[in-house]
């Protein structure tokens, strides 16, 4: 039964599920393009069979229930077509646990749905010898797989040594060698990424910009040669800038080495079948996979030099969220509401 239903969430293109014991009975939920979906209920001690199921695949103590624990669940152990992260966790009226179903293939650039306009920055990005991308937007807006469809292009091109620094390494990538970071033996972001610049790399690639030391790091890497490709948490482009200066003391580096900011959200789109209605094919939802909206800064000259004298007001992005909310609504790609939950509009 367990088995079936990761099969189940992963044939429905799930990206989570969520099994929660409540009071009276314990509820199944999919995250399905972003958005949780009820699809069973079970009865309490059934559904603490399941926990134990998958606890046990995931090589856990499945007679903890009162400390988080973390673990992952093989494909070969489930017959799904990729690896399940399992994520345990307490509540007061029992246990919860979180399966994360990744991607089973990595998309390329032109599978993504951006405008011609952000796919050509990107592809010139990915061609410079040197340079740094940071992408925004809050979790689950698809910064990582934009991150390996980059990789995807940079390794179809070949000839360059790509190394990336990740929390957790979700797929893998042939030609690219990928390190998981390990925070408990000492191996963050900054820490990996001191030691992997070490390694002869041209394209550096860190998972997230957490604390002064990566921002330091990243900033001084784009300066030297290499192209670098990160994400932070901030609400727009400009924000990025707010951050990243906040964070680095080299201001120098990190105004001459910057090269594009990307700011996204997805929207779901509109199920082809039914075209919003609701049907079989989208869980009823009206909704079957989702489009990228993003705003992007470019920053050539004239802009770095605005950054350097500290004018971020006169820095405005090649095209807004709201915009691009707006162009996926005229094109029948998603829906008024959507972008209202989604941007705010």
């Amino acid at each position: 039964m367990v088995d079936g239903l990761l099969q189940e969430a992963e044939k429905a293109g799930a990206s989570d599920i969520h099994l929660h014991i409540l009071a009276d009975n314990a509820a199944i939920d999919f995250r399905l393009d972003g958005v949780l979906k009820r699809v069973r209920t079970l009865p309490v001690e059934e559904a603490k069979r399941w926990c134990g199921r998958l606890k046990y695949l995931a090589k856990l103590k499945t007679y903890q229930e009162s400390l988080p624990q973390d673990g992952r669940i093989p494909k070969e152990a489930c017959r799904t077509k990729t690896d399940i992260r399992v994520s345990c966790y307490p509540t007061v009226t029992g246990e919860k646990i979180v399966l994360r179903l990744f991607a089973p293939e990595v998309l390329r650039l032109e599978d993504l749905g951006y405008n011609s306009d952000l796919r050509t920055r990107l592809e010139r990005f990915l061609r410079q010898p040197s340079g740094m991308l940071l992408l925004t937007g809050p979790a689950g807006s698809g910064k990582t797989t934009t991150i390996y469809a980059c990789l995807q292009y940079l390794a179809t091109a070949g000839g360059r040594h790509i190394i990336t620094v990740e929390d957790p390494v979700e797929q893998i990538v042939p030609g690219i060698t990928q390190t998981e970071t390990n925070d408990t033996r000492g191996l963050t972001f900054a820490e990996a990424g001191k030691r992997l610049l070490r390694q002869d790399p041209q394209v550096l690639v860190i998972g997230e910009i957490r604390d002064p030391d990566t921002a330091n790091l990243v900033a001084r890497a784009s300066l030297t040669g290499h192209l670098v490709i990160s994400t932070l948490h901030a609400g727009s482009c400009v924000g990025v800038l707010d951050r990243m200066l906040e964070m680095s003391n080299d201001q120098y580096a990190l105004t001459s080495g910057l090269s594009l900011i990307v700011n996204q959200r997805l929207l779901r789109r509109l199920c082809g079948k039914c075209q919003g209605t609701g049907c079989g094919e989208c869980f009823n939802t009206g909704y079957h996979g989702r489009v990228p909206v993003a705003e992007w800064m470019a920053l050539e000259e004239v802009q770095r030099e605005a950054l350097r004298r500290g004018n971020l007001a006169t820095l405005k992005p090649g095209c807004t969220l709201a915009t691009a909310a707006r162009e996926a609504v005229a094109s029948g790609l998603s829906n008024q509401a959507e972008a209202e939950r989604v941007i705010g509009l």
